[in-house]
């Protein structure tokens, strides 16, 4: 009896570690009886919208990226203001938020209530929109727990100072990672989603023009790159739509050429840059460059892990019955 007690103890011993580190509420067979057409019908939902929109791929991971940071992976984001709430998508960060994320979602919700009602989260679906698409562009699949609940709130007041911006400095952005539990080499990764999508020319503007009293352009960029940015976002004062790709080789491609582009002054973003110009981020960036693979393996297990980040489950949240409001 003793001997097994000890046997036993020790077996618990080397288990414990692995199962807290893996330990999530969720599980990827949540819906398997409950509704077993769900990743058919997100499959189908997110393949549809990405041909006939090729930018809602990008659109929808920025989208998943704000909602998770602030609160939690809870369809926050999601929920339109009404006159008693101003909501999380009209914080001033998110009103760039382009519509083919939120679009994905509703056209995925509007499918999944006709095949079973009241049953899955809006942010579960989210959830899977932003794995479904990542793989259609190119990029590495990573398995998706399912089972969370959407939220009870969201409000634009929380969302000031919980997300990364670009005008922000190296050490304040690995802060906002580390916060949440993403190391330096996870940070890094994940910023590995600028290999697709486009930013407006609002955001990095000031590095264009009038930049100090010596350079018209931050003296960071690549000049020609420098000059091509300054005549495509010539006009953006008058039209704030105007935007350029933020991986201008392969925009539309999920790769690491992203990575690729930094060491030639090609990053559009003064933090993309600086992941190559300073020493924590860039010994990352430089393996990244060499290695693909290891990119799309920190990159897969890092959205792993923001999937599951401060997700509500049982009473704390809802299913909703439409993802842009709350149920009465």
């Amino acid at each position: 009896m003793g001997l097994t007690l000890l046997l036993f103890l020790c077996f618990s011993v080397i288990l414990t570690p692995s199962l807290s580190q893996h330990h999530s509420p969720l599980n990827t067979a949540y819906y398997r009886r409950s509704c077993p057409r769900f990743e058919q019908i997100m499959q189908e939902t997110t393949t549809n919208k990405q041909i006939t929109s090729p930018t809602t791929a990008a659109a929808t991971l920025r989208l998943f990226f704000h909602d998770c940071f602030v609160g939690g992976c809870d369809a926050s984001i999601l929920v339109s203001s009404t006159p008693f709430n101003k909501a999380e998508r009209d914080a001033e960060i998110n009103l760039s938020l382009p519509g083919d994320g939120f679009d994905v979602v509703v056209r995925a919700k509007t499918a999944l209530e006709l095949a079973c009602p009241g049953v899955v989260s809006c942010s579960d679906i989210l959830a899977v929109a932003a794995r479904n698409l990542v793989v259609q562009t190119g990029g590495p699949f990573y398995p998706v727990n399912l089972g969370r609940k959407d939220s009870f709130t969201s409000k634009a007041s929380l969302v000031e100072g919980n997300l990364p911006r670009p005008t922000m400095s190296m050490d304040q952005i690995i802060q906002i990672f580390g916060s949440r539990g993403f190391s330096v080499p996870e940070m890094v990764a994940l910023s590995g989603a600028h290999t697709i999508g486009f930013s407006h020319c609002k955001e990095f503007s000031s590095n264009l023009y009038n930049y100090n009293k010596t350079s018209q352009y931050d003296p960071s960029y690549n000049p020609r790159f420098a000059q091509a940015l300054r005549n495509a976002c010539n006009n953006f004062q008058k039209d704030p739509t105007l935007s350029v790709f933020n991986d201008i080789m392969t925009p539309n491609k999920f790769d690491n050429m992203y990575y690729q582009n930094l060491p030639k002054g090609l990053g559009l973003l003064s933090s993309d840059r600086g992941l190559f110009s300073d020493p924590r981020t860039r010994v990352h960036v430089e393996e990244y460059i060499r290695d693909q693979n290891a990119f799309f393996k920190a990159f897969a297990s890092a959205m792993q892990k923001l999937s599951d980040h401060g997700v509500k489950i049982g009473r704390s949240g809802e299913i909703r019955h439409r993802c842009d409001a709350f149920n009465n």
